[in-house]
């Protein structure tokens, strides 16, 4: 069951209307502006000249369709439809009408205004860096619509009003649609100051609009990178280095060129590539290609070993990442002490449609199609493998089937490949397609990273907690990046403690430490980034804080709280619908157990009931999620994403893990690493806390919570605490 705001649903465009507003050409009005020194007229559309005003969010056909130009890619997360919605609740267009469509690559016209001037989606911050932004972009051309009807009908402005694609004039009956205003209000200077709807004026926000990108997915005709085709188009299969670190030293390719379809092997810098006329062919040739392969400087360790290197680091101090007070007088001096210590594995991202990318390369021209998530960092790094200038890369950014973060990676890795196999066919023009297998997926690398944390605390005679010592070990994941100067300050990694150097609780004294490991695993940013290891650490510790005070999980959390409202705010429901009762304790082998989380400015938390049967075999019956992000947008979409958060952090704290054994992955495809199974899926509710707060993000702040709350639930139905993730082996506690 998922609790959505009290608002009626919207109707879903038919197939018929989205195919026909899919293929409308690009006359009509088209709305630019230029955020940064903003002003200027609108352009009219010239559909011989196809050109438009920069920095353009809006066109408007003459056929009244209304299509939305996204910046940010759609990866399953809603993005497409959060954005469709805030333009068009300012513009109070017809939803029926609204379609989106991709921005191309341009940082200039389509940054991330949370990032600065680059493109790209991740951090869960599309809506929160969209909303003014859009809502602007809507309600200037409202206010040009409305102004070319009111020179139409020589009416003064103030007797217009709008609804759902349409200019009303009351007086006399009067009526215009957005589409037949079109070509009169593109002549129009774009106002520099509107009045924006007041929350009680929203039709849109807040209410269950369909999803913009349902029909398509639902009918096949959504465009995946792996849907493209193109005449010539020669799919490619890279041959990487089993370790991580090792390079080709030589290649015998004729039993791989034997192969029927088989058309070229290629060696580029991260491997050997087999080039032929379709799948098959390259994954047979591949198949029997030889590689004998340089290891000399390649990661050789195995996750054992590196797991108690981490260990003993552990045991030593770390850079400070935040002091507050005197932890070490503190814990010195407390009636009690309690200390434990969590590990974490390194993590795949396992997107369901596994990495791929179509180039087309020729001498002056690179052309790429993909699911991009970093465009600018994506067209940068195109552009230099291919020995051109950025503004030379075109990107056409696709749906992409799932990221995670994996897609947005500072060396665009997969995107690098694809043009260097293009490049060294001749960069005759071929358009290209790399795919990656399952296989490739799982052994690729770019890991959320393995980590330990050691945590202290001590309580008073009264059982308040009055010192914190948390150390954290573990990679960086902007070591070496253009992130790490903005990002890593005086040697700590922001990522690898928040959740834990912002801790919420009142506690006086408190000291946060991170010791940076290196490794030759290459590391990268997972869903909810650090909070993905954080959240847990610090949560299943508060309560062995809490049980070794004699406290109620929930008070004692609700006691260090009350200077944070939005937290103690959700933590409260979430209590609440799930009936937390400590004089009601669940029958025996069943267990209930509580965790909050702040992530990218929004607040989770979470109860999650479980059953672990005699002979330990744990299952999750249900979660109670209550989230606080802000305005919501779409309450639909930001349900969908707490579900979809649940059952991937699920996965990941009960099955997941990549081991190494000498530096090679250990696991090949889903048999080995495992995520979630359907039915393993809880029941799960989601109530939403009304706000009138900017929006924040949904896409990541749904999974911190679920582990930890898990975790305590299992001590609650089994006295056994999980310190070693994942918990589960075949299905039973570890």
């Amino acid at each position: 069951m998922t609790t959505r705001l009290d608002l009626p649903e919207l109707q879903q465009p038919s197939r018929r209307t989205f195919l026909k507003s899919a293929g409308v050409a690009a006359a009509g009005l088209l709305i630019g502006f230029q955020w940064i020194g903003s002003g200027g007229r609108a352009m009219a559309a010239d559909p011989a000249e196809g050109t438009f005003a920069p920095n353009a969010f809006l066109r408007i056909g003459p056929d009244d369709s209304v299509t939305v130009i996204a910046k940010h890619v759609e990866m399953g997360q809603g993005a497409y439809t959060g954005i469709a919605t805030i333009l068009a609740e300012e513009l109070d267009a017809d939803w029926r009408k609204v379609r989106v469509e991709s921005a191309p690559a341009d940082a200039e016209r389509y940054a991330n205004l949370a990032w600065g001037k680059m493109q790209g989606t991740g951090g869960s911050s599309a809506m929160a860096n969209s909303w003014m932004q859009l809502r602007e972009a809507g309600a200037k051309a409202r206010a040009m619509l409305i102004a070319a009807a009111a020179a139409a009908w020589n009416v003064p402005v103030s007797e217009l009003t709008t609804r759902e694609g349409v200019v009303h004039h009351a007086a006399s009956g009067r009526q215009a649609s957005y589409g037949s205003l079109a070509a009169a209000a593109s002549k129009l200077p774009v106002p520099e100051n509107v009045t924006l709807k007041s929350p009680e004026e929203f039709r849109l926000v807040g209410r269950q609009a369909p999803r913009v990108d349902a029909a398509a997915k639902s009918d096949g005709t959504a465009q995946f990178t792996l849907d493209v085709t193109m005449p010539g188009m020669l799919v490619a299969l890279l041959q990487r280095p089993p370790q991580f670190g090792a390079t080709v030293k030589s290649f015998d390719a004729s039993a791989a060129k034997a192969v029927p379809g088989v058309v070229s092997v290629v060696q580029v810098p991260r491997g050997v590539a087999v080039v032929a006329q379709g799948f098959w062919a390259a994954k047979q040739g591949r198949d029997a290609l030889k590689v004998e392969w340089d290891d000399s400087k390649a990661e050789k360790r195995s996750s054992d070993a590196m797991l108690a290197e981490y260990r003993q680091l552990a045991e030593k101090p770390g850079l400070p990442a935040r002091v507050e007070g005197d932890a070490a007088t503190a814990l010195a001096g407390a009636a009690k002490t309690v200390s434990a210590s969590y590990e974490f594995p390194y993590l795949a991202h396992a997107p369901m449609e596994p990495l791929d990318a179509v180039v087309k390369l020729t001498a002056d021209r690179c052309e790429i199609w993909t699911g991009a998530q970093f465009q600018t960092i994506d067209q940068a790094n195109a552009a230099k493998t291919a020995g051109l200038e950025p503004q030379q890369v075109t990107i056409h950014t696709l749906y992409a089937g799932g990221s995670f973060g994996r897609r947005a990676n500072p060396g665009s890795d997969y995107i690098v490949e694809a043009v260097s196999i293009a490049k060294a066919l001749g960069a005759n023009g071929t358009p290209v397609k790399l795919q990656w297998t399952r296989e490739d997926d799982i052994h690729g690398g770019l890991y959320r990273p393995m980590y330990v944390h050691k945590l202290e605390a001590g309580l008073d005679a009264e059982g308040k907690l009055i010192g914190w010592r948390h150390r954290i070990v573990g990679q960086s994941i902007l070591a070496g990046t253009p992130f790490e100067q903005m990002m890593v300050k005086d040697g700590v990694d922001h990522t690898s403690v928040e959740g834990a150097a912002n801790l919420p609780y009142a506690i006086p004294n408190m000291s946060v430490e991170l010791t940076t490991t290196q490794a030759g695993v290459p590391v990268l940013w997972w869903r909810v980034v650090g909070s993905s290891h954080t959240a847990f650490a610090v949560e299943a510790f508060i309560d062995e804080a809490a049980q070794a005070a004699g406290q109620d999980p929930l008070a004692f959390r609700r006691a260090l709280l009350a200077k944070q409202p939005r937290l103690l705010g959700v933590l409260e429901l979430a209590a609440e619908k799930a009936g937390w009762d400590p004089a009601k304790p669940l029958p025996k082998g069943r267990g209930r157990g509580i965790a909050v989380a702040e992530a990218f400015n929004t607040y989770v938390a979470q109860v999650a009931e479980v059953t672990v049967d005699e002979k330990g075999q744990v299952k999750v019956d249900r979660v109670v999620c209550a989230v606080d992000c802000g305005t919501p947008i779409n309450p639909d979409i930001i349900a969908a994403q707490m579900e979809g958060g649940i059952g991937f952090g699920l996965g990941a704290v009960m099955h997941s893990a990549i081991t190494l054994k000498d530096g090679k992955v250990e696991q090949n495809n889903f048999d080995g690493y495992q995520v979630l199974r359907i039915a393993e899926m809880p029941k799960v509710e989601v109530h939403i806390v009304p706000s009138g707060e900017a929006p924040t993000g949904v896409g990541e702040p749904g999974v911190a919570p679920v582990g930890p709350a898990v975790a305590n639930a299992i001590f609650a139905a089994t006295g056994k605490r999980v310190h070693t993730l994942p918990f589960l082996s075949q299905g039973r506690l570890a």
